[in-house]
């Protein structure tokens, strides 16, 4: 099994990217053989302007760029796509909105026919959300923002493109005292995406 984790953190030494790593750890240690592919979007320089040219391979009338193309080629040789990033106004950071507005196009992760046909491309894609958040969860639950996020990442984003979402977990309160729970939790994750026991969402607090 291939597993591709993403991260969109500016710091190596952050919260996030520990996260995956213990998520990594988790995964390695698996009862299956794994290849796990690491993708830090930051580190790596990733542009994630959406520009002329992107909305040109969006219309059909050009190849998508070399940098896209890259990250294409990662996708498609993952199983599963693991998403690690902090939560930033309610919503991934714009680094990784980026990523998806310009890696997941018209043509490659979906074909949309201006008369209203939509062919999703990604039906064979396992996705799982690892969002590390420094609210608590009564704040989620209060303001609903935790059903804000459902709706425009996993099914604005992975639903429309055909991709199964087989986990999605909010690492909460990692600014105050949550961040060894969060650590704990991503291992534990890692264990299980190894291994093929998914539960479908979960909040550590």
């Amino acid at each position: 099994m291939h597993t591709l984790i993403v991260t969109a953190h500016p710091e190596t030494t952050s919260l996030t990217h520990s996260i995956a790593a213990q998520l990594s750890a988790g995964i390695a240690a698996s009862d299956t053989a794994h290849v796990i592919d690491m993708a830090h979007l930051a580190q790596e320089g990733f542009n994630p302007s959406f520009t002329e040219a992107d909305l040109a391979v969006h219309r059909h009338k050009a190849a998508p760029a070399p940098d896209v193309r890259h990250e294409q080629v990662r996708i498609e040789r993952a199983d599963a796509l693991v998403l690690v990033y902090p939560v930033y106004w309610w919503s991934m950071p714009a680094l990784l909105k980026g990523w998806v507005d310009r890696v997941f196009s018209n043509g490659w992760a979906f074909d949309f026919d201006p008369q209203g046909s939509l062919t999703k491309h990604l039906g064979g894609l396992s996705i799982h959300l690892v969002g590390i958040g420094g609210a608590d969860l009564p704040t989620y639950e209060r303001y609903g923002y935790g059903t804000a996020m459902k709706a425009q990442i996993e099914e604005g984003i992975f639903g429309y493109c055909g991709a199964k979402v087989d986990v999605s977990m909010l690492l909460l309160n990692s600014e105050n005292g949550g961040a060894v729970a969060a650590m704990e939790a991503a291992i534990r994750l890692g264990r299980s995406i190894g291994n093929g026991e998914l539960a479908r969402t979960a909040c550590v607090s």
